[in-house]
């Protein structure tokens, strides 16, 4: 890994793009105990991570608003997600409290496959959530479960954004890959996704989902980057299908703050790196995240 930007970098690049700032929607702001829970499972490389993994940003969270304040990201999510039955609800509620007292956060929620998922994120709806995680990694659950099909049906109908990491980076299990997630679009093609980390290490699957499925999006969170984390490398052959749907609005930045081994700054590094153009950045930067978030 080489020495990353310094995050006083940021706010040069959207400047010289002519932004009014950033929008990132791969952020995790959790409550409390639980983020230290994760922070704790990252410190020991534990099974699901595999690497060393030191996350960068380990402050209060009142720091960690002031700093992406600071450097101009004027929207973002806080993802969260339970690992078992009976955590979603209480992690909903805490996340619209978030976004109350936070105006720059997007609500955000989450669901798992229990008998009382389709009435708890029908709540969250109703309260303002516009974002739901869905970790199947962690969860370690099948997307096409028979308690999940009432909800994705609900997602599907209020234009609700699932953002789902599907993919089998850093370690798959028998429901990562574009496979199961599939299914559920075929299911419900009108479900407007984001699939986390650009679907890595399975990006040419999961582009081909987006060329099926024109409300997919991808992010690209800790894709382009020197520390891969066990994501894999983008590879070549899809680099003008990365042009053309970010052009179109369909690839999203994100960024995994906090926990994250290097700098905020050079995640925007890495996409910079890529010379695709200034407009590819602005629409991803902002202008594809900003249709799709509803942020002004």
């Amino acid at each position: 890994m080489t020495e990353p930007r310094s995050d006083s970098w940021v706010a040069g690049v959207w400047r010289e793009l002519g932004l009014p700032g950033l929008i990132d929607v791969h952020v995790h702001f959790m409550p409390p105990r639980v983020l230290a829970a994760v922070w704790r499972y990252f410190d020991e490389a534990g099974p699901l991570i595999g690497v060393e993994w030191p996350i960068r940003y380990k402050w209060p969270e009142d720091e960690r608003i002031e700093h992406l304040r600071s450097m101009g990201v004027r929207a973002f999510t806080s993802l969260l997600y339970p690992h078992k039955p009976g955590m979603a609800e209480t992690l909903n509620g805490w996340g619209a409290e978030f976004a109350a007292r936070v105006p720059e956060c997007v609500q955000t929620g989450t669901f798992f496959p229990e008998a009382s998922a389709a009435s708890y994120v029908r709540r969250a709806l109703e309260s303002g959530t516009k974002v739901f995680k869905v970790h199947l990694q962690v969860g370690g659950f099948d997307p096409r479960a028979d308690e999940l099909d009432e909800v994705w049906g609900l997602l599907a109908e209020s234009g609700a954004i699932a953002l789902v990491h599907a993919g089998s980076g850093p370690v798959a299990n028998g429901y990562t890959g574009p496979g199961p997630f599939g299914d559920v679009l075929a299911r419900h093609p009108n479900l407007r996704t984001v699939v986390a980390h650009l679907g890595a290490p399975e990006f040419t699957g999961f582009f081909d989902l987006a060329d099926r499925f024109p409300n997919v999006h991808l992010d690209t969170t800790m894709v382009f980057v020197d520390f891969t984390g066990g994501l894999g490398v983008f590879p070549a052959a899809e680099m003008p299908r990365l042009r053309d749907l970010g052009l179109a609005g369909r690839i999203l930045f994100g960024s995994d703050f906090p926990n994250i081994p290097y700098t905020y700054a050079h995640q925007l590094e890495g996409l910079t790196r890529l010379d695709l153009g200034d407009d590819w950045l602005r629409a991803v930067c902002w202008d594809g995240p900003s249709k799709l978030l509803g942020v002004p």
